[in-house]
């Protein structure tokens, strides 16, 4: 693995950790781009990586998305992230994940002393964090009751991003309803599946696609829509595309297959290259920001977490109304990029950067 700070990722990050635990088998990198805004929040990725650089760039990557993410919906957090490395997968798909390692993983969260707030990501569940929590306070999506917030951050992510779409019809399509709206969503799991159903409640044409083919046909069934193999989800016209999916997609041949008016979704880090926004916006295609439209799963475990702290419930409403916000957010990003004519993902950065004093 290359020295992390000549990574054309590292973006000044106030530290990276490698820690390795051989008892468990644990390999993890924590990265913490920002405090200025407070202790460094983000989820944990657990993921094999064919080379282990892939795994380092990811964590300065995604903590650095973190640290714009979280300012941007204004919460009194910093940006960080955690990435445990997994073994191959074995013929079933699967990983070996034990009680060993989560706890050590813990241990490892413990020893930050409260600089970094993880919780799920990719590869982690509700209950990986419930066992990370027997080690550390320092996390959160843990489970809570019908009236608190808490416990799998995926459907307020959903819920964001679907208020999101419809922004950005309005903005582009011009049309106050997704109703009829053909929309492209890859990726079917706890995220994208949640945007889909919440799209086609509200009247939306839906083609899906997920590298689990059974999963996508099950929701097709489900929503009455169209499936497309995975590598053919990009180039489907629609109104638009929304990759809920890993990221890194938009690159140079993604872009040219789109026939889309506007690209909105989950993904982290969607843009292979700072340059590729600009190529979106060539195109003519609207783009939403990736942390701006995914924060609704941040903003709850954040809340959560606040409120723990304070030995008290998180609201659900409260949560509701700051994922009701991310719309007018995204209008204040388009707006002033059509007045500059500087592509909506700079414009983001531009906004992010200043609020975390960079």
């Amino acid at each position: 693995m290359p020295a992390f700070w000549t990574e054309s990722d590292f973006d000044d990050h106030e530290s990276v950790s490698l820690v390795r635990d051989r008892a468990s088998g644990l390999t993890a990198i924590f990265a913490i781009h920002s405090t200025f805004l407070g202790p460094a929040a983000g989820g944990t990725r657990f993921w094999h990586y064919a080379d282990p650089a892939l795994a380092m760039r990811d964590a300065l990557r995604l903590s650095r998305g973190m640290s714009y993410k979280n300012a941007m919906a204004e919460l009194p957090m910093g940006g960080g992230k955690a990435v445990i490395l997994a073994d191959a997968p074995d013929k079933n798909g699967g990983h070996t994940k034990t009680p060993e390692m989560l706890a050590a993983f813990g241990d490892a969260v413990e020893a930050l002393g409260g600089r970094y707030v993880t919780a799920e990501d990719v590869g982690i569940s509700e209950a990986d964090m419930v066992a990370v929590a027997r080690r550390t306070r320092h996390v959160s999506g843990l489970p809570a009751g019908d009236s608190s917030a808490g416990g799998d951050p995926g459907p307020f992510t959903a819920m964001g991003i679907y208020h999101g779409i419809k922004a950005a019809v309005a903005h582009k399509l011009g049309k106050d309803s997704v109703d009829g709206v053909h929309v492209a969503v890859m990726g079917t799991g706890s995220v994208g599946g949640g945007v889909a159903r919440l799209l086609h409640r509200d009247g939306a044409r839906l083609t899906l696609a997920d590298v689990n083919e059974d999963r996508a046909r099950t929701l097709a069934r489900e929503l009455d829509a169209a499936v497309v193999a995975p590598d053919a989800i990009m180039g489907v016209a629609c109104d638009v595309f929304s990759p809920n999916a890993l990221g890194a997609i938009l690159d140079d041949a993604g872009i040219a297959r789109l026939d889309c008016a506007v690209v909105a979704g989950g993904a982290n880090n969607q843009l292979a290259r700072p340059e590729h926004g600009a190529a979106l916006a060539d195109r003519g295609i609207l783009y939403a920001p990736d942390y701006v439209i995914n924060a609704g799963g941040i903003i709850s475990v954040t809340l959560e977490h606040l409120a723990r702290q304070n030995g008290a419930h998180c609201d659900i409403n409260e949560v509701r109304k700051r994922l009701a916000q991310i719309p007018d957010r995204l209008m204040a990003i388009w707006e002033e990029s059509e007045s500059t004519h500087v592509s909506p993902d700079v414009v983001a950065d531009r906004m992010a950067q200043k609020l975390i004093g960079r």
